[in-house]
């Protein structure tokens, strides 16, 4: 029975965990220690009251927008928010129109623009002159990495600050408060709890949900053990924006663990990728580029390698497919590095550009005509098959240009035969030039 104070409508009406623990102060807010703590450069601005434009770049859930409107409480200032999701040109000039009121009144107004990444660049340009006049003092918020996303001239009139996922501390904050206002433990035990804050993955929005869905589904008295926490928390999405800034954080650890020989961790970044949805062809066409740039010489081999599992990928499909990303990965990760190749090559086009209307020399030009004959088109060119080292020694390079040394390989895989060969070919040459060339002779004094 529902006595008159606990009607139908007043329990549809109670409000959610996540509104009941939304932090009043900055001393509230869960985490984000290097930017509101006592010398943190948003706590100055509170306690100096004086803000300025800025953006919180950072994960879901960590606190932005949270952030934004207690400054603004703090410092007194009209605040105004706007998601970039739903709002447009005419909510942006009737925003501005607001706070140009009530800066007549005298009242500063703090602009949130939550995603703001979201808008245009026309529509960021619209921004530029409120802020600097002073109409408004914004305060956008964004997931990707502003460098990319925001304008250069919104952003060289804003500070960025940087809010970092929430640690295992600032989530049990977050949990420890949510038990307070429940007046109740967690029903999960210490292993359970731990699993918990590690599938909210720093996200504090999401913690709040996984905590109260617990609260919600489990009956008081009741203890969850991890298996018994799995069975009815929902699997969480991979934190991933394939055509976000994860793309580009994923690929670029992708990349440094096979550098680094670290075949674990490349197999973990590649399906971090994969299961995030990221192309899959994508992903082998990196890896191809990593077996010539970065495995290279030492082993001659990974390019096959990494063609031969592309094109089993496009045969195959996924799930079937993926195999051939794992192998092709584990291959890359345990295969001797040389960047020599590449190396090799940037040092050969910058050395073109510098020496770049030299003709070759004379011997080495065919002479299909009798005029090009004559003028010395291929003379004194030797065949190197018909010699007994199959190795003439000329030189191939341009007259007016001395020899070069583009391609420098180490000691390592393959690139140990090469460097044998390189060293026979220099020794050839050399006593090819002597014979050519002698030294003359010293006369008796």
């Amino acid at each position: 029975m529902l006595n008159d104070q606990d009607t139908l409508f007043s329990q549809l009406s109670s409000r959610p965990l996540a509104d009941e623990l939304r932090p009043t102060t900055l001393d509230e807010i869960a985490g984000q220690e290097h930017l509101l703590g006592a010398d943190g450069p948003l706590r100055r601005m509170v306690d100096n009251h004086c803000i300025s434009s800025f953006i919180l770049w950072g994960p879901p859930g960590c606190g932005k927008t949270t952030a934004a409107r207690i400054l603004a409480n703090c410092t007194d200032l009209h605040f105004v928010a706007l998601s970039a999701v739903f709002s447009g040109i005419s909510d942006l000039r009737k925003a501005f129109e607001e706070a140009s009121e009530m800066r007549r009144v005298g009242k500063k107004t703090l602009l949130f623009v939550d995603e703001i990444h979201r808008f245009n660049r026309a529509q960021q340009d619209g921004f530029l002159p409120y802020v600097e006049n002073g109409t408004v003092i914004l305060v956008g918020a964004t997931t990707e990495n502003p460098s990319f996303e925001l304008n250069s001239a919104l952003l060289s009139r804003c500070k960025v600050f940087v809010m970092k996922p929430l640690d295992d501390n600032a989530l049990e904050k977050i949990i420890q408060r949510a038990e307070k206002v429940k007046a109740r433990p967690l029903p999960v035990d210490e292993e359970a709890r731990q699993v918990l804050k590690d599938l909210a993955d720093g996200d504090g929005r999401y913690t709040i949900n996984l905590v109260e869905t617990l609260f919600d589904l489990v009956n008081e008295g009741t203890l969850l053990n991890k298996e018994g926490l799995l069975k009815i928390m929902q699997k969480r999405a991979p934190g991933y924006d394939k055509s976000g800034d994860g793309h580009y954080n994923l690929i670029s650890a992708l990349h440094k663990s096979l550098r680094g020989s670290d075949v674990d961790a490349a197999l973990y970044w590649a399906a971090r990728m994969v299961t995030g949805g990221e192309d899959p062809l994508y992903i082998l066409r990196r890896l191809t580029r990593f077996a010539m740039e970065d495995v290279g010489m030492c082993d001659p081999n990974a390019v096959n390698i990494a063609i031969s599992c592309w094109n089993a990928y496009e045969r195959l499909g996924s799930p079937e497919g993926d195999i051939a990303i794992s192998q092709l990965v584990i291959y890359l990760a345990t295969a001797p590095k040389s960047n020599s190749a590449y190396k090799a090559w940037g040092n050969a086009v910058k050395t073109a550009r510098e020496y770049g209307t030299l003709n070759p020399p004379m011997h080495i030009l065919n002479a299909p005509t009798k005029l090009m004959k004559q003028l010395g088109y291929g003379e004194g060119y030797q065949y190197d098959q018909d010699l007994p080292d199959a190795f003439s020694g000329q030189n191939y390079f341009p007259e007016k240009m001395a020899r070069q040394h583009f391609y420098k390989p180490p000691e390592r895989g393959f690139e140990r035969e090469i460097n044998k060969r390189l060293a026979y070919f220099d020794r050839l040459r050399r006593e090819k030039n002597m014979k050519k060339n002698p030294l003359p002779e010293k006369k008796d004094e």
